[in-house]
């Protein structure tokens, strides 16, 4: 069981809520979640949003969540991404201060994903990108989308009616990146929650366990 603990930070608009989760050893790097829209009762606390939170914790990150504006304690109003992406922004750079450092995920679900992507963009401009991302449900045509790094890892349900995988298709064709499709899964992945961990764990690019292999390798040799 890992060690969760609550905090408040200071947006533009007002406190914030948001959640930490602590993996059991020493963090390798810190992992950012963003939920899905405010407006149909996304939170942090959303199944999908917490299994990335899992997930993340099982490969050794210290995970941040925050509730969007007007979410739970959050102060303010929904802000049509505009300023959820400035308090994700703030976000980062509260936990990049408290573990200087460390490598940053951002990862998202639904409009959490539309987010993401933007703050990606913008950090990238910056020249401090993120380690890499992690969109579920990728909300193609239901938000402009800002284009994503290569090594992106997409996940989608087959049978998602709320942002449909042609949706996606299509904003990922031009930029050449695949997508994970999950056979049978809606778009809340109702009964395939075990998919995104299972994957994303396979996935993920753990640059200090290359290191070590290198290492051993050149040893044996």
């Amino acid at each position: 069981m890992n060690k969760s603990e609550k905090f408040t930070l200071a947006g533009a608009v007002g406190q914030m809520e948001g959640m930490l989760d602590f993996p059991e050893q020493a963090p390798r790097g810190i992992a950012l979640v963003a939920h899905p829209h405010p407006l149909f009762g996304g939170t942090m606390d959303n199944k999908v949003a917490v299994t990335l939170m899992r997930t993340f914790v099982n490969l050794g990150y210290v995970v941040a969540r925050i509730n969007f504006r007007g979410v739970g304690s959050s102060a303010g109003v929904h802000d049509h991404g505009i300023g959820e992406t400035d308090d994700m922004a703030l976000l980062h750079a509260w936990m990049v201060e408290k573990y200087p450092g460390l490598p940053v995920a951002l990862s998202g679900f639904s409009f959490g994903t539309f987010v993401q992507s933007h703050l990606a963009q913008r950090l990238a401009a910056a020249g401090t990108p993120a380690e890499r991302l992690v969109l579920v449900g990728a909300a193609a045509k239901k938000w402009e989308m800002a284009a994503i790094p290569a090594d992106t890892i997409l996940i989608h349900g087959e049978l998602d009616d709320t942002i449909p995988l042609i949706d996606v298709l299509e904003w990922l064709r031009p930029q050449d990146i695949p997508v994970l499709v999950i056979p049978g899964a809606d778009h809340f992945f109702h009964r395939k929650l075990q998919h995104i961990k299972s994957w994303v764990t396979q996935m993920w690019h753990r640059p200090t366990d290359v290191a070590q292999v290198e290492t051993d390798t050149a040893s044996a040799g």
